[in-house]
């Protein structure tokens, strides 16, 4: 059921033969702030998706039970999602000679795949190769944003300027103050709910009403409290309040399963690029929006060395095209920018376009994920249940690490993702022993009664962890796929250990029940984060872009999304993503009237 009522817009005829403003290649966070930011200052914007348009509003379906659907959620058997065994045993591709029709990655193994199944690539489609890596891709209009966890975090100079405190790597040539006002913007056009903390570390955003914790959560926040830690509210992008600029968004009204994986919202009051952003911005009149458009290249005038468009091919038909603008906008995601810029090779750019550095793919860093601790909490067992499904999250433990301590074993740090409570779908169901009628009485007593968390740690960039062309395997359309050098390290090997620990303790000294920890890491790739494979910097010979995510080498090309990040941090990224978007894109706009570009 969709509470969203509004017509969506039509996309205007794409128009092969005319020049336009600016081409975005990709849908999802940062290509659909992309549009929206151009289109605002005038511009008249073709933005390409090499998936279709889906209607999430009739896919999701947050208010189903379990037992209205035929499968309890789950696939149809001819559908297969990929193991962490797979993963660390296997090498990609990870399809090849399945036996499955399709073959999806790892989040389809999470609670009712069956509702999101459209909205992730068929691996068999999309194959890749090299060190074992779990790479979630979604190559529909908005992209991930269908289906993102929702934690909206800023970074901070703890991160922009984090070599400079510890030696390592590079900082950022940008700091705090130059995005924050950007941060701002997103905060205010989109929506996102929390409690203001006061941590320089993870600074505070302009915040609608928070999610409020339940009672595991709460006492959990003062236990820590005695530690000088933080617990705080989920600071969800997700807008409570509602937002009266945008007739496709709704406010959350906590109801429906939520939390159902893949996440998602149907009645997108958890932001989504669609109806944060795109939508609003055909409504212009001045975004043009082209679906089923694979770019497999940016193309090159040879006479003054910019970009002057894309070479796409139709998803559907396999038939050739060309885009022209008077720039390009790359916002793929990650690892499809970089292969993307590796691809598109010429006589000016041998090593790709915008690598004379010789950086692009290189300096990959992301989130280290696996370390995690659950407890029983013994005093809410048979006691009345509380409704937590209709949550868009529980709570976040911002880094306590290596802030002014510093530990001797690693550096930087982590932050902890955790809930409590009930969800449709309890989660000691299947883990309950026994049969019965005493069965049922011990899952329904013990339901909501348990608490857990989770740890996000920052991958360091390191310049051998890297991604290349694969010089023979190609994907469903012929393009050349990506070949994956990325392992992790001992920093974050030492890290994990010590998530794991902690994680523990925290539970432990709040007087919960110890049932399950551990500090193993997940395969490459798991907090789906990739970032930092074209980075930006002052120096063209050891960065990708400029602080205003312009190529180095091409001055109309422009690099948007994650891959341009110095460091990772801990904080999940979507947020920066867009801020620096937003940044990006006025200067672009400013540049192009100028007539700089």
């Amino acid at each position: 059921m969709s509470y969203i009522t509004v017509q969506i817009p039509d996309p205007q005829r794409v128009n092969l033969r005319r020049v336009y403003d600016a081409i975005i290649v990709g849908s999802g966070a940062a290509g659909g702030m992309a549009a929206h930011v151009l289109t605002s200052h005038g511009l008249d914007v073709l933005l390409l998706e090499a998936g279709r348009r889906v209607d999430t509003n009739s896919e999701l379906k947050s208010t189903e039970w379990p037992w209205e659907h035929p499968r309890r959620g789950a696939m149809p058997p001819d559908r297969h999602a990929l193991t962490f065994n797979e993963y660390s045993i296997r090498r990609p591709p990870y399809a090849a000679n399945a036996k499955y029709k399709h073959v999806h990655s790892y989040v389809q193994s999470w609670d009712a795949p069956d509702y999101s199944k459209n909205l992730v690539v068929d691996e068999k489609d999309h194959p890749y190769t090299g060190t074992p890596y779990a790479w979630v891709r979604s190559r529909v209009l908005g992209g991930k944003t269908n289906i993102w966890g929702r934690l909206a975090l800023r970074m901070s100079d703890y991160e922009f300027k984090a070599a400079s405190r510890d030696g390592y790597g590079e900082d950022w040539p940008i700091e705090y103050s130059d995005i924050a006002p950007y941060y701002d913007r997103v905060d205010l056009y989109l929506g996102i709910s929390g409690v203001k903390e006061n941590l320089p570390h993870v600074p505070d955003g302009l915040f609608q009403r928070p999610t409020k914790l339940n009672a595991a959560e709460a006492r959990l926040r003062e236990s820590l409290k005695r530690t000088g830690r933080v617990l705080t509210p989920y600071r969800a992008g997700v807008t409570t309040d509602g937002l009266k600029h945008n007739k496709y968004r709704t406010r959350c009204f906590g109801r429906g399963s939520c939390n159902r994986r893949v996440g998602g919202c149907d009645i997108h009051a958890a932001f989504d690029s669609p109806t944060g952003l795109i939508y609003p911005a055909l409504d212009t009149g001045r975004l043009t929006l082209r679906t089923n458009a694979t770019v497999r290249e940016v193309l090159v005038d040879t006479n003054t060395g910019k970009a002057r468009g894309v070479a796409f091919v139709d998803t559907e038909t396999g038939r050739s095209y060309e885009a022209r603008a008077r720039v390009v906008v790359l916002a793929a995601s990650t690892l499809e920018t970089a292969r993307l810029m590796l691809l598109s090779k010429s006589r000016l750019y041998p090593n790709g376009i915008g690598n004379s550095s010789g950086h692009v793919g290189h300096n990959f860093c992301e989130h280290v994920m696996g370390p995690s601790a659950k407890a029983l909490v013994r005093d809410l067992v048979g006691k009345p249940h509380t409704l937590d499904d209709g949550r868009p999250g529980g709570f976040y433990i911002p880094r306590f690490r290596n802030l002014d301590d510093k530990r001797r074993d690693f550096i930087r740090g982590y932050g902890f993702e955790g809930s409590s409570g009930l969800g449709m779908y309890p989660e000691n169901t299947t883990s309950t022993p026994g049969y019965g009628a005493a069965y049922k009485k011990s899952v329904r007593d013990h339901a909501g009664a348990f608490i857990s968390l989770g740890g996000f740690g920052e991958v360091l960039a390191r310049y051998e962890n890297h991604v290349d062309i694969d010089p023979q395997v190609k994907d469903r359309w012929g393009i050349p796929v990506l070949r994956f050098h990325i392992e992790f390290g001992d920093n974050e090997k030492k890290m994990a250990l010590d998530m794991g620990e902690t994680a523990r303790e925290m539970l432990e000294e709040c007087g919960y029940e110890i049932v399950s920890w551990d500090a193993d890491i997940l395969t490459e790739g798991w907090s789906i984060h990739e970032l930092g494979a074209a980075r930006m910097g002052t120096d063209p010979k050891k960065s990708v872009v400029n602080e205003f995510q312009q190529s180095h080498d091409v001055r109309n090309l422009f690099v948007v999304d994650g891959s341009t990040h110095v460091s990772a941090g801990c904080q999940n990224p979507t947020w920066t993503i867009m801020a620096l978007c937003w940044r990006s894109c006025d200067y672009l706009a400013e540049a192009l009237r100028k007539g700089e570009l």
